[in-house]
Protein backbone atom coordinates (compact mmCIF):
# COMPACT_ATOMS: atom_id res chain seq x y z
CA UNK A 1 0.00 0.00 0.00
CA UNK A 2 1.20 2.99 -0.41
CA UNK A 3 0.10 7.00 -1.57
CA UNK A 4 0.90 9.02 -4.78
CA UNK A 5 2.10 12.22 -4.48
CA UNK A 6 0.17 14.96 -5.80
CA UNK A 7 2.96 15.82 -8.45
CA UNK A 8 2.29 12.00 -9.77
CA UNK A 9 5.87 11.09 -9.87
CA UNK A 10 6.89 9.81 -6.67
CA UNK A 11 5.30 7.68 -4.22
CA UNK A 12 5.47 6.85 -0.29
CA UNK A 13 5.44 3.14 0.54
CA UNK A 14 3.79 2.12 3.84
CA UNK A 15 5.61 -1.22 5.67
CA UNK A 16 3.37 -4.17 4.75
CA UNK A 17 2.07 -4.76 8.04
CA UNK A 18 0.06 -1.77 7.84
CA UNK A 19 -2.50 -3.35 5.14
CA UNK A 20 -3.68 -3.02 1.52
CA UNK A 21 -5.83 -0.73 -0.35
CA UNK A 22 -8.57 -3.32 -0.23
CA UNK A 23 -8.70 -2.97 3.30
CA UNK A 24 -8.77 1.45 3.29
CA UNK A 25 -11.40 0.65 0.75
CA UNK A 26 -13.55 -1.79 3.00
CA UNK A 27 -13.07 0.63 5.94
CA UNK A 28 -11.13 -1.32 7.88
CA UNK A 29 -8.62 1.86 7.77
CA UNK A 30 -9.15 4.78 7.80
CA UNK A 31 -8.04 7.11 4.96
CA UNK A 32 -6.86 9.91 7.54
CA UNK A 33 -4.75 7.12 9.85
CA UNK A 34 -3.58 5.97 6.25
CA UNK A 35 -2.01 9.70 5.73
CA UNK A 36 -0.62 9.91 8.87
CA UNK A 37 1.29 6.50 9.13
CA UNK A 38 2.61 8.02 5.63
CA UNK A 39 3.17 11.41 6.69
CA UNK A 40 6.84 10.44 7.76
CA UNK A 41 7.51 8.27 5.41
CA UNK A 42 10.15 9.21 2.84
CA UNK A 43 8.99 9.73 -0.95
CA UNK A 44 10.44 7.54 -3.17
CA UNK A 45 10.70 7.46 -7.48
CA UNK A 46 7.31 6.11 -8.56
CA UNK A 47 8.96 4.64 -11.50
CA UNK A 48 11.01 2.77 -8.67
CA UNK A 49 8.03 0.62 -7.56
CA UNK A 50 6.14 -1.90 -9.86
CA UNK A 51 2.55 -0.89 -9.72
CA UNK A 52 -0.19 -3.96 -9.65
CA UNK A 53 -4.06 -3.35 -9.37
CA UNK A 54 -4.93 -1.18 -6.73
CA UNK A 55 -7.16 -3.70 -5.40
CA UNK A 56 -6.46 -7.58 -5.55
CA UNK A 57 -9.40 -8.75 -3.48
CA UNK A 58 -13.24 -8.72 -5.07
CA UNK A 59 -16.48 -9.15 -3.86
CA UNK A 60 -17.74 -10.53 -6.93
CA UNK A 61 -17.59 -10.11 -10.98
CA UNK A 62 -16.58 -6.76 -12.03
CA UNK A 63 -19.63 -4.39 -12.51
CA UNK A 64 -19.95 -2.88 -15.71
CA UNK A 65 -22.80 -0.48 -18.30
CA UNK A 66 -22.87 -1.19 -21.56
CA UNK A 67 -24.24 1.83 -24.17
CA UNK A 68 -24.07 4.78 -21.94
CA UNK A 69 -22.38 7.01 -24.25
CA UNK A 70 -25.12 8.03 -27.04
CA UNK A 71 -22.47 8.63 -29.95
CA UNK A 72 -20.77 5.23 -29.31
CA UNK A 73 -24.75 3.65 -28.98
CA UNK A 74 -25.33 5.01 -32.61
CA UNK A 75 -22.15 4.14 -33.88
CA UNK A 76 -22.57 0.65 -33.83
CA UNK A 77 -26.66 0.71 -34.82
CA UNK A 78 -26.76 -2.48 -37.29
CA UNK A 79 -22.82 -3.44 -36.37
CA UNK A 80 -23.97 -5.71 -33.32
CA UNK A 81 -25.32 -8.73 -35.70
CA UNK A 82 -28.37 -9.01 -35.04
CA UNK A 83 -28.60 -7.68 -31.21
CA UNK A 84 -29.21 -3.82 -32.15
CA UNK A 85 -32.23 -2.84 -29.46
CA UNK A 86 -35.23 -0.70 -31.71
CA UNK A 87 -33.89 2.14 -29.62
CA UNK A 88 -31.40 3.84 -26.71
CA UNK A 89 -32.35 1.88 -23.65
CA UNK A 90 -34.50 4.38 -21.06
CA UNK A 91 -32.14 2.02 -18.05
CA UNK A 92 -28.35 1.89 -18.16
CA UNK A 93 -27.38 -1.75 -19.36
CA UNK A 94 -25.52 -3.71 -16.70
CA UNK A 95 -23.40 -6.85 -17.17
CA UNK A 96 -20.17 -8.31 -15.36
CA UNK A 97 -16.96 -9.60 -16.51
CA UNK A 98 -14.96 -12.13 -14.37
CA UNK A 99 -12.33 -10.44 -11.81
CA UNK A 100 -9.79 -12.75 -13.37
CA UNK A 101 -9.86 -10.10 -16.28
CA UNK A 102 -7.67 -8.03 -13.87
CA UNK A 103 -3.98 -6.95 -14.70
CA UNK A 104 -2.35 -4.07 -13.40
CA UNK A 105 -2.02 -0.96 -14.92
CA UNK A 106 1.63 -1.81 -17.18
CA UNK A 107 0.83 -5.15 -17.56
CA UNK A 108 0.61 -7.00 -20.53
CA UNK A 109 -2.97 -7.75 -22.30
CA UNK A 110 -3.37 -11.43 -22.67
CA UNK A 111 -3.83 -12.20 -26.88
CA UNK A 112 -4.66 -15.54 -28.41
CA UNK A 113 -5.81 -15.13 -32.12
CA UNK A 114 -7.00 -18.89 -31.89
CA UNK A 115 -10.03 -17.92 -29.14
CA UNK A 116 -10.92 -14.30 -30.77
CA UNK A 117 -9.93 -12.71 -34.15
CA UNK A 118 -12.02 -9.46 -32.70
CA UNK A 119 -10.04 -7.88 -29.82
CA UNK A 120 -11.55 -4.29 -29.21
CA UNK A 121 -10.36 -1.51 -27.07
CA UNK A 122 -12.71 0.08 -24.13
CA UNK A 123 -11.33 3.02 -22.52
CA UNK A 124 -13.90 3.75 -19.22
CA UNK A 125 -14.16 5.51 -15.77
CA UNK A 126 -14.11 2.63 -13.30
CA UNK A 127 -15.49 3.91 -9.64
CA UNK A 128 -15.18 1.94 -6.26
CA UNK A 129 -17.76 1.93 -4.34
CA UNK A 130 -16.66 2.55 -0.51
CA UNK A 131 -20.05 2.34 1.73
CA UNK A 132 -22.57 -0.67 1.84
CA UNK A 133 -25.61 0.35 1.02
CA UNK A 134 -29.25 -0.60 -1.36
CA UNK A 135 -31.50 1.09 -2.88
CA UNK A 136 -29.49 3.92 -3.14
CA UNK A 137 -31.35 7.54 -4.53
CA UNK A 138 -29.32 9.40 -6.82
CA UNK A 139 -28.74 12.36 -4.45
CA UNK A 140 -26.97 10.27 -1.65
CA UNK A 141 -24.75 8.13 -4.49
CA UNK A 142 -21.56 10.39 -3.80
CA UNK A 143 -22.01 9.05 -0.01
CA UNK A 144 -21.31 5.74 -1.68
CA UNK A 145 -18.64 6.22 -3.65
CA UNK A 146 -14.56 5.28 -2.20
CA UNK A 147 -12.87 6.83 -5.53
CA UNK A 148 -11.93 6.58 -9.11
CA UNK A 149 -9.94 4.82 -11.40
CA UNK A 150 -9.23 4.00 -15.28
CA UNK A 151 -9.83 1.24 -16.73
CA UNK A 152 -10.01 -0.40 -20.20
CA UNK A 153 -12.61 -3.06 -20.51
CA UNK A 154 -10.60 -4.71 -23.87
CA UNK A 155 -14.00 -7.28 -25.42
CA UNK A 156 -13.41 -10.04 -28.02
CA UNK A 157 -16.55 -8.65 -29.88
CA UNK A 158 -17.39 -12.65 -31.91
CA UNK A 159 -17.48 -14.03 -28.33
CA UNK A 160 -20.00 -11.36 -26.93
CA UNK A 161 -22.09 -11.64 -30.14
CA UNK A 162 -21.69 -16.06 -30.45
CA UNK A 163 -23.07 -16.86 -26.88
CA UNK A 164 -27.13 -15.91 -27.43
CA UNK A 165 -26.70 -12.29 -26.47
CA UNK A 166 -25.01 -12.03 -23.11
CA UNK A 167 -21.90 -10.28 -23.10
CA UNK A 168 -19.81 -12.47 -19.92
CA UNK A 169 -17.68 -14.90 -22.62
CA UNK A 170 -16.86 -12.01 -24.46
CA UNK A 171 -16.06 -9.80 -21.38
CA UNK A 172 -14.72 -12.57 -19.01
CA UNK A 173 -11.45 -13.65 -20.82
CA UNK A 174 -8.53 -13.90 -18.21
CA UNK A 175 -5.64 -11.23 -17.85
CA UNK A 176 -7.25 -8.80 -20.38
CA UNK A 177 -8.85 -5.72 -18.04
CA UNK A 178 -5.88 -2.96 -17.04
CA UNK A 179 -6.83 -1.13 -13.74
CA UNK A 180 -5.17 2.04 -11.86
CA UNK A 181 -3.02 3.30 -12.61
CA UNK A 182 -4.04 3.87 -8.72
CA UNK A 183 -7.07 5.13 -6.51
CA UNK A 184 -8.06 8.68 -6.29
CA UNK A 185 -10.20 9.61 -3.76
CA UNK A 186 -13.59 11.11 -4.37
CA UNK A 187 -12.88 14.44 -2.54
CA UNK A 188 -10.11 14.68 -5.00
CA UNK A 189 -12.46 14.53 -7.64
CA UNK A 190 -15.78 17.10 -6.41
CA UNK A 191 -17.20 16.58 -10.53
CA UNK A 192 -16.38 13.63 -12.08
CA UNK A 193 -18.17 15.14 -15.30
CA UNK A 194 -15.60 17.24 -16.63
CA UNK A 195 -13.07 14.57 -16.74
CA UNK A 196 -11.44 13.51 -20.41
CA UNK A 197 -11.58 10.00 -21.17
CA UNK A 198 -8.96 9.03 -23.80
CA UNK A 199 -7.52 5.85 -25.72
CA UNK A 200 -4.52 5.20 -28.10
CA UNK A 201 -3.22 2.35 -30.09
CA UNK A 202 0.19 2.53 -30.75
CA UNK A 203 0.13 6.36 -30.79
CA UNK A 204 -3.25 7.13 -32.71
CA UNK A 205 -5.62 8.66 -30.56
CA UNK A 206 -9.19 6.39 -31.48
CA UNK A 207 -11.51 7.74 -28.53
CA UNK A 208 -11.69 11.14 -27.00
CA UNK A 209 -14.60 12.42 -24.81
CA UNK A 210 -15.63 13.91 -21.52
CA UNK A 211 -17.60 12.07 -19.04
CA UNK A 212 -20.30 14.56 -18.33
CA UNK A 213 -21.19 13.21 -22.13
CA UNK A 214 -22.50 10.22 -20.58
CA UNK A 215 -26.27 8.92 -20.78
CA UNK A 216 -26.37 8.29 -17.50
CA UNK A 217 -24.41 9.59 -14.98
CA UNK A 218 -22.87 8.01 -11.72
CA UNK A 219 -25.59 8.91 -9.03
CA UNK A 220 -27.90 7.48 -12.10
CA UNK A 221 -26.17 4.00 -12.03
CA UNK A 222 -25.65 3.97 -8.75
CA UNK A 223 -29.12 4.62 -8.28
CA UNK A 224 -30.81 2.33 -10.47
CA UNK A 225 -28.06 -0.82 -9.94
CA UNK A 226 -28.86 -0.61 -6.23
CA UNK A 227 -32.45 -0.81 -6.67
CA UNK A 228 -32.99 -3.95 -4.51
CA UNK A 229 -29.46 -4.64 -4.66
CA UNK A 230 -26.32 -4.36 -2.52
CA UNK A 231 -23.60 -2.58 -3.59
CA UNK A 232 -20.76 -3.60 -1.14
CA UNK A 233 -17.62 -1.32 -0.05
CA UNK A 234 -14.78 -2.61 -2.71
CA UNK A 235 -17.33 -3.59 -5.32
CA UNK A 236 -16.24 -2.09 -9.09
CA UNK A 237 -18.38 -0.35 -11.52
CA UNK A 238 -17.26 0.48 -15.24
CA UNK A 239 -19.56 2.98 -16.47
CA UNK A 240 -19.33 2.70 -19.95
CA UNK A 241 -17.08 3.81 -22.81
CA UNK A 242 -17.34 6.10 -25.60
CA UNK A 243 -17.62 6.07 -29.46
CA UNK A 244 -14.56 5.10 -31.56
CA UNK A 245 -14.25 1.61 -30.63
CA UNK A 246 -12.49 -0.72 -33.13
CA UNK A 247 -15.78 -2.99 -34.50
CA UNK A 248 -17.79 0.46 -35.39
CA UNK A 249 -14.94 1.48 -37.39
CA UNK A 250 -14.71 1.50 -41.30
CA UNK A 251 -12.44 -0.21 -41.94
CA UNK A 252 -12.67 -2.00 -38.93
CA UNK A 253 -9.56 -1.92 -35.89
CA UNK A 254 -8.64 -4.73 -33.42
CA UNK A 255 -5.43 -5.40 -31.55
CA UNK A 256 -3.46 -7.89 -32.22
CA UNK A 257 -0.20 -9.27 -31.01
CA UNK A 258 2.65 -6.45 -30.05
CA UNK A 259 0.05 -3.31 -30.18
CA UNK A 260 0.97 -0.53 -27.35
CA UNK A 261 -2.73 0.50 -25.97
CA UNK A 262 -2.90 4.03 -23.52
CA UNK A 263 -5.42 4.63 -21.76
CA UNK A 264 -5.90 7.76 -19.51
CA UNK A 265 -8.14 9.47 -17.59
CA UNK A 266 -7.66 13.06 -16.91
CA UNK A 267 -6.48 13.83 -13.28
CA UNK A 268 -6.49 10.10 -12.96
CA UNK A 269 -3.52 8.79 -14.48
CA UNK A 270 -2.50 6.62 -17.39
CA UNK A 271 -2.38 2.34 -18.60
CA UNK A 272 0.27 1.79 -20.31
CA UNK A 273 0.07 -2.03 -21.52
CA UNK A 274 0.93 -4.05 -24.57
CA UNK A 275 -1.12 -6.74 -26.43
CA UNK A 276 1.16 -9.58 -26.21
CA UNK A 277 0.39 -13.41 -27.30
CA UNK A 278 -0.63 -15.69 -24.56
CA UNK A 279 -1.70 -19.33 -24.92
CA UNK A 280 -4.86 -19.21 -23.71
CA UNK A 281 -6.07 -22.26 -25.57
CA UNK A 282 -5.79 -25.57 -25.33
Amino acid sequence: MGAVEPAGDSIRVAPAEYGTVDDVVRGLIGVPLVREWLRDVEPQPLSSVALGAPLQRFNRDILCTGWNYVDHFYESAGKREGQDPDALPAHPTFFTKGPDTVIGPYDPIAYDAELSRQWDYEAELAIVIGRDGRSIPAERAHQHVFGYLVANDVSQRDLQRAHGGQWLKGKSIDATMPLGPWITTADEIPDPAGLRITCEVNGVVLQAATVGQMAFDIPRLIEELSRGMTLRAGDVLLTGTPSGIGNAREPQVFLSDGDQVVTRVSKLGSLRNQVSRTRLTS
